[in-house]
């Protein structure tokens, strides 16, 4: 069971209630969420916000990879898993990702989710912008999309 979505910072906020409707099941002993917040440091530099863009379709397909491939690695197939991620402008504080997972037991809920969050940093193509006190911004270096090894 999977939800992926971006969600425009401009029309709407990421909301723990939809998915906490979206993962719950009577199966599922265990239910991890992963909020990503803006934080106001990064590099000693003060952060006042941070600008996400996006290629919608191509993060939905990594998303949906990684979720199946989880199948494959992680031999977890009865799961409930929720992604969604931002797009736009966050101010501090702001949740830019959720992944909310439900599996028959913790341990699985907690590899799950790490599984997850470190694919989706490596793989989807998700770029910020942070937005800095003295009105000066920069893109952040991405980790570069690798292929799959041989």
């Amino acid at each position: 069971m999977l939800h992926t979505k971006i969600i425009d910072s401009k029309k709407e906020k990421i909301l723990i209630s939809n998915a906490e409707k979206f993962i719950k099941d009577s199966k599922f002993g265990a239910s991890i969420y992963f909020l990503g917040t803006v934080r106001n440091i990064n590099d000693n530099k003060t952060v006042t916000g941070i600008t996400y863009d996006t290629h919608d379709e191509m993060v939905i397909k990594s998303f949906e990879e990684i979720y199946y491939e989880a199948d494959q690695k992680l031999d977890i197939k009865d799961k409930a898993v929720f992604i969604e991620h931002a797009k736009g402008h966050l101010n501090l504080g702001e949740v830019s990702i959720i992944i909310a997972v439900a599996c028959k037991h913790r341990d699985q809920a907690y590899l799950l989710s790490r599984f997850i969050i470190e694919e989706i940093k490596k793989r989807s193509p998700i770029w910020k912008k942070e937005n800095y006190e003295n009105e000066e911004s920069e893109w952040l270096k991405g980790n570069p999309i690798m292929g799959k090894q041989v």
